[in-house]
């Protein structure tokens, strides 16, 4: 997460006034400025993001198969072989 003293950039959002009174009321239960809320909040709700699309995760039965497909030797396919036995434009 981003130190205070590397701050650098501006985000500006419109938002109801419901929804500010929300952030503001929770903010305050965290004893942090709205600000500071909402940045900790939307960092986290991002790397939450990310995460499922940089992990996953199998059961045994999945795993086996995933590993069984890892090992195995790579399948011959005569289109590929063509493509890469082709001479390129910077030949």
């Amino acid at each position: 997460m981003p130190t205070v003293s590397s701050r650098s950039e501006k985000l500006d959002i419109r938002i109801t006034p419901e929804a500010k009174q929300i952030l503001q009321q929770a903010a305050k239960q965290r004893h942090t400025t709205i600000s500071q809320f909402v940045l900790e909040s939307a960092l986290n709700s991002a790397s939450a993001v990310l995460a499922e699309r940089s992990r996953f995760s199998l059961n045994a039965e999945q795993w086996e198969a995933f590993m069984a497909a890892l090992d195995a030797p790579p399948r011959s396919h005569a289109r590929m072989e063509r493509l890469l036995n082709e001479p390129s434009l910077l030949d």
